[in-house]
C-alpha cells in the first residue's frame, strides 16, 4: 500500500482540530473541513495556540512549528478537502445520521484507493463501513481528548476492514507520535465501555448522596490513580456526549448501562460541561 502523505480531517470541532494537530506535527499534509466557517476560525485558532505554548515551552522547535503551519489548510467545501487524499479521518460529532451523511460524500468524492477512518468513540463502524462501496478500506481511528496530549489511539476493527487498512492506520498513528491498540469493533471498543460505566457510576452516586462530586473526584485520582475524576472528565467530553453514548450502550448491552436520571436531568438543564461554561461544576 503507498505510503500515506496526506490527510483529510472531516469536522474542526474539539476532536477535529485536535487531529489535525496531531497530523501536521506527524509531518502530514492536512487538510481540515467544516461546513462552518465559524467552527473553521475556532479549530484554526485552538491549533495555534497548542502550537504557540509547546514553542513557549521548549516542546517544540520554532522551526518545527513553521513546518507545522505550512502543511496545514483549511476548506469549507468538502470536495476540496477529499481531491487526491490517501487517508480520510471523519470526526463529526456522535451522530449516526450525520456521519453517514459525510461518508456518502467521502464515498462519492475521494479518491477510490483512499483508506478512511471514523474517529467515533461508540457507534457501529461496521454499520459504517457497509454504507459505502469499499468496506475494506474503512476502519476506526478513535483519538482522546485532548488530542495533543493523549498518547492512546484505539484502531477498530471492522467486519470487513482489510488487515493493510488496519497497518496503515496504525503506521500513521506511530507517525503521529501515538500507541496504538487493535480492538475488534463491539459497542464502545475498550475505554469508551469501561469509562461510561465509572462515569455512569459517580452520577448515581452523587444522586443518592454518597459524597459529593467534588471528593467523588477526588477519591478516584488519589485512591484508584486517575489522572482526572469522573465528573472533570465528563464536563470536558460534553455531558450531551456521554448521555449520547449510553443510551447508544444501553440500546446495545442493555440495563447496566441505563443512564443515570441525574445526567439526564443535567443535560435537560443545559447543564453540558466546559463548552458551556456549566457542567457538574461552574465555570
Amino acid at each position: 500500500m503507498p505510503a500515506i502523505t496526506q490527510i483529510a480531517v472531516l469536522g474542526a470541532g474539539t476532536m477535529g482540530h485536535g487531529i489535525a494537530y496531531a497530523s501536521i506535527a506527524g509531518g502530514f499534509r492536512t487538510r481540515l473541513f467544516d461546513v462552518s466557517a465559524v467552527s473553521l476560525e475556532k479549530g484554526l485558532a485552538a491549533i495555534e495556540a497548542i502550537i504557540t505554548r509547546g514553542v513557549e515551552l521548549g516542546k517544540v522547535p520554532s522551526t518545527d512549528a513553521d513546518g507545522m503551519r505550512t502543511r496545514l489548510t483549511t476548506t469549507s467545501k468538502i470536495g476540496d478537502a477529499l481531491d487526491g487524499v490517501d487517508l480520510v479521518i471523519e470526526a463529526a460529532p456522535e451522530k449516526i445520521d450525520l456521519k453517514l451523511a459525510l461518508l456518502a460524500d467521502v464515498d462519492r468524492l475521494a479518491p477510490e484507493t483512499a483508506i478512511v477512518a471514523t474517529n467515533t468513540s461508540a457507534l457501529s463502524i461496521t454499520e459504517m463501513a457497509g454504507s459505502m462501496t469499499r468496506p475494506s478500506r474503512v476502519a476506526g481511528m478513535h483519538f482522546f481528548n485532548p488530542v495533543h496530549k493523549m498518547k492512546l489511539i484505539e484502531i477498530v476493527q471492522a467486519l470487513e476492514s482489510a488487515p493493510e487498512t488496519l497497518q496503515a492506520i496504525a503506521d500513521v498513528s506511530r507517525q503521529m507520535g501515538k500507541e496504538t491498540v487493535l480492538v475488534r469493533e463491539s459497542p464502545g471498543f475498550i475505554t469508551t465501555r469501561v469509562n461510561a460505566s465509572i462515569g455512569n457510576e459517580a452520577f448515581f452516586m452523587l444522586m443518592e448522596g454518597v459524597a459529593s462530586a467534588r471528593d467523588i473526584d477526588k477519591a478516584l485520582k488519589l485512591g484508584l490513580n486517575h489522572p482526572m475524576g469522573p465528573f472533570e472528565l465528563v464536563d470536558l467530553v460534553g455531558l450531551d456526549t456521554r448521555l449520547s453514548i449510553l443510551e447508544y450502550l444501553h440500546r446495545s448491552l442493555g440495563e447496566k448501562y441505563r443512564p443515570c436520571p441525574l445526567l439526564t436531568q443535567y443535560v435537560k438543564a443545559g447543564r453540558l460541561g466546559r463548552k458551556v461554561g456549566r457542567g457538574v461544576y461552574d465555570y
